[in-house]
């Protein structure tokens, strides 16, 4: 009696055991879509302070090293439970903690980037780590996310990426051809119409229509616009024109990352879901750097500075010059034509819409806003993205036409991409 007792005892025990391993296990499968996205927000940030923060000057590479970073953390926890198509990496263990794989992944792609932050990056990497109480999962997290890094990092090499960004610029006195704006004498960066892209198929996929001829009436409309809202201390340009002007001048993937941050945290996305919203985001960031950049270069199209001070020359009797014009916000060194602000504004905004609703609300701060760290509220992404267009008109740096054709371009991009990459699997 003694032994049936024990016996069933013992069975009684090991089905618990079981049971626990398949409860474990199950939780295991599910636990991407209902862990905390705050490994992501986190590292997102890091990557920010990494590239140097409010001081750094290279938003090409910023862009470009952001898409690197969080296609490795999707394809990183991806690789524990496939929710989404990945990106480039095939490697599989469900076993693997979710958060010491994103983190791991993230250190992966920034150390080979930017190895002279390995100190600061060491530190961030031991913080995300801290917390884990599983040893095995631990460990093999760090290895699945090393492994997905080492995959983005190997497939970006030779990306063309790596040229010296400031180049001269020859004179020329041919009305509407791009003259470098002082104080620089350089254009910036003209081999990144040639860098890989993430995702689209050619940089030329959604090129734009040209901008108007010079001496067409769109051209005359905008041309005066610019010349009376944008100019320095222009009276015709209200406080708050001249507000959100400031407001939106910071980088652009250095703003729309941090309204994916704002809104992630908002809705509280999931870790996968909040993983993809990222790569996706970065990636039509990056994308439209490439694509915009291919356009700009193209069409060779001047900025409203040399525009206005050359009026008298462009075969256009109802331009006036003015010779001693001067744009609000200082003319970034590359051509007009079209707007690559508008263009990421419209590109992630496009993401952020087709996967969050355009009518979300959010409220977000700049650290080019005047005052510092002021912040502005918004009803929709496209009500920021227009805005964020408009900024550059009131700026005085760019015409009205090309902030036009910077967000058609951006809303392509932003589409095809989503149509197309970390597609959900069921």
């Amino acid at each position: 009696m003694r032994t049936t007792i024990k016996y069933s005892a013992m069975s009684i025990f090991v089905s618990f055991l079981l049971f626990s391993c398949m409860r474990t296990s199950k939780e295991s499968e599910t636990s991407v879509k209902k862990m905390s996205n705050t490994v992501v927000l986190e590292w997102d940030e890091i990557a920010y302070e990494a590239f140097g923060g409010t001081t750094y000057q290279h938003s090409l590479m910023a862009s470009r090293i952001n898409a690197m970073t969080h296609l490795a953390i999707h394809d990183a926890i991806n690789a524990i439970e496939p929710v989404y198509a990945s990106y480039i990496f095939n490697g599989k263990d469900a076993g693997a903690d979710p958060i010491a794989a994103a983190a791991s992944a993230a250190y992966t792609v920034l150390v080979n980037e930017l190895p002279a932050k390995k100190r600061f990056l060491d530190s961030a990497l031991q913080r995300s780590l801290q917390p884990i109480m599983n040893p095995a999962a631990r460990d093999k997290g760090i290895e699945l996310g090393r492994q997905a890094g080492l995959t983005i990092v190997n497939a970006r090499t030779l990306d063309g990426s790596g040229d010296d960004p400031f180049v001269p610029i020859p004179t020329s006195k041919v009305p509407g051809i791009y003259q470098a704006v002082p104080p620089f004498t350089i254009q910036f960066a003209p081999h990144w119409e040639n860098v890989v892209l993430f995702g689209l198929q050619s940089k030329d996929q959604f090129r734009p229509a040209p901008p108007p001829a010079l001496n067409t009436t769109v051209y005359t409309k905008a041309f005066d616009e610019v010349r009376s809202i944008g100019k320095l201390n222009s009276l015709s340009r209200s406080e708050d024109q001249s507000s959100y002007a400031k407001f939106w001048y910071e980088f652009s993937e250095a703003g729309w990352n941090r309204i994916a941050r704002t809104v992630a945290k908002d809705k509280n996305l999931s870790l996968a879901e909040t993983a993809r919203l990222f790569a996706l985001v970065d990636m039509a960031l990056a994308d439209s750097y490439i694509a915009g950049w291919d356009a700009k270069l193209f069409y060779n199209f001047w900025r409203p500075y040399t525009a206005i001070r050359n009026a008298a020359n462009d075969g256009n009797e109802a331009t006036i010059a003015d010779d001693t014009w001067e744009p609000s916000e200082p003319t970034p060194p590359i051509h007009d034509y079209p707007s690559t602000h508008s263009a990421l504004g419209n590109a992630a905004a496009t993401v952020l819409a087709r996967l969050l609703g355009d009518n979300t609300s959010f409220t977000f701060s700049s650290f080019t806003a005047s005052p510092p760290g002021g912040s502005r509220s918004f009803k929709s992404f496209s009500q920021a993205a227009d805005e964020n267009a408009s900024s550059r008109v009131m700026a005085g740096i760019h015409f009205r036409f090309s902030c036009d054709a910077g967000q058609a371009l951006g809303n392509r991009i932003g589409d095809w991409l989503v149509n197309n990459k970390l597609k959900p699997l069921k």
